[in-house]
């Protein structure tokens, strides 16, 4: 990985896209990766669109703006892809991971997508079964370790555990219901 490898995530505030962009970047760096992880927001409230990026690398990252060319799309909320250019600048092997019922060839179909690869996984049933509530940001980081097969999967399990067991110290329900989505997600991509 000589070149940076881009993630773009599409999301709404809320849904935790900034927070699973830090902690799938955490987990890269772990590995010994340069990375970059961080948002793109303005004074957003609640429910409105926002981006956040990872760059990851095996050399130093000199780059420092947002991304235009992903290798990967990540898309908390379907809706936006009826209302944000969350496909610009992917590339024909680009990666769209989408959270939807629908399955890929649905998705491909609806929004006219045919040089790329796309991935759906329903991580907003899954965090709501286990979580208790419909934040798509954990699973879908399980549905984006086993889609672009940067990661160990053992190893990020065990990063991301210790990352949130500091943030939500003494909530061992959250934690595990977290872990618990993000190896669901992980296993039921498609």
């Amino acid at each position: 990985m000589n070149k940076p490898f881009e993630i773009r995530w599409h999301g709404r505030g809320g849904q935790g896209a900034k927070t699973a962009a830090l902690l799938f970047g955490d987990a890269a760096m772990a590995t010994g990766k340069y990375i970059q992880a961080f948002p793109e927001y303005g004074p957003e409230r609640m429910g409105a669109p926002i981006q956040a990026f990872n760059r990851l690398s095996d050399e130093r990252i000199y780059i420092h703006s947002g991304i235009k060319n992903p290798n990967i799309v990540v898309v908390l909320d379907e809706t936006l892809m009826k209302t944000q250019p969350v496909v610009a600048g992917l590339g024909k092997d680009g990666i769209l991971l989408v959270n939807t019922k629908s399955a890929p060839e649905e998705i491909k179909k609806a929004y006219g997508l045919k040089d790329i690869k796309v991935y759906t996984i329903d991580a907003s049933g899954i965090s709501k079964e286990a979580i208790g509530k419909e934040i798509p940001n954990t699973p879908m980081l399980g549905a984006l370790v086993r889609v672009s097969k940067i990661l160990d999967f053992d190893n990020f399990i065990i990063d991301v555990t210790n990352k949130l067991k500091k943030k939500f110290r003494g909530r061992e329900k959250l934690i595990d219901g977290n872990v618990k989505s993000i190896k669901r997600a992980y296993e039921e991509v498609i």
